[in-house]
């Protein structure tokens, strides 16, 4: 029997699952994945995102990624507002800042991620954080206006964990964790995130990890293999799969469904 695992992040809603939703959905059933935030990456998506939530018993979340921010409607945080309503989203987000490929302006970047965080903070609800390549600028933000939340798929440096960890975010980690190239400065910095504050997230259909064996010949993640991340995030810390399972479950539930009454 698999430890039962909550995935923190998939992006549900992706193409690269249309042809084969419901399948993985029952792969990740068997493989113990027994809830997950579907990911909202704009207000399409975060409608899709809800709307399989509602469906299949998961939560999700609503907000305008950094690399949509460009294209972000002038009402776009009265739409979010709306979606928020709804008790299946459970965070604002995924919302940030990318600087390592800049497909929006920075500054665009910028005033976008500001409303959602204003948004989270008068809805008192957590907010799903996307940063790459732009501690520096995310830190000002969330100096400026308090949030709780998550930082999603965390890859960045020891000094950026220590400020998100001392500033009260839980720390999201992906199959990142299993790549021994690209890898090697999270795999350092793992033992480091309290047990109270780690999340663990496939981020599909992206991040496989390079660790899994065999691999699909799809090279596409999915939510089944979320094992992979809780067996590689184990060994790392020195805990049992089984311990790692618990901690990540309580804290999911924690930051996210405790308004649920769950």
């Amino acid at each position: 029997m698999h430890n039962l695992l909550i995935d923190a992040g998939v992006n549900l809603t992706s193409s690269q699952f249309d042809k084969d939703r419901t399948d993985i959905l029952a792969r990740a059933e068997a493989a113990g994945v027994d809830n997950m935030l579907l990911i909202g990456c704009c207000l399409q998506s975060s409608q899709e995102s809800l709307s399989l939530a509602k469906k299949h018993g998961y939560v999700s979340t609503a907000g305008i990624h950094p690399h949509d921010a460009k294209d972000a409607p002038t009402d776009f945080v009265s739409q979010l507002r709306a979606l928020a309503e709804h008790k299946k989203v459970v965070a604002i987000g995924e919302c940030g800042l990318d600087f390592n490929r800049d497909f929006s302006p920075r500054d665009s970047q910028n005033a976008i991620l500001e409303q959602h965080l204003l948004l989270a903070q008068q809805l008192d609800m957590p907010v799903y954080l996307h940063e790459r390549d732009a501690f520096d600028s995310m830190r000002v933000q969330l100096e400026h206006t308090p949030v709780k939340g998550v930082l999603h798929c965390f890859t960045g440096t020891q000094d950026a964990l220590e400020y998100y960890l001392d500033y009260g975010l839980m720390i999201g980690i992906t199959g990142w964790l299993c790549d021994e190239r690209r890898g090697e400065q999270l795999q350092k910095l793992l033992p480091l995130i309290p047990d109270d504050r780690l999340l663990l997230e496939t981020d599909a259909p992206y991040l496989l990890p390079r660790s899994l064996k065999p691999k699909p010949k799809s090279r596409r993640n999915e939510p089944a293999f979320l094992q992979e991340v809780a067996k590689v995030a184990a060994e790392l810390r020195s805990q049992t799969i089984e311990h790692i399972s618990e901690i990540t479950r309580n804290n999911f539930n924690r930051l996210f469904l405790s308004d649920m009454g769950e």
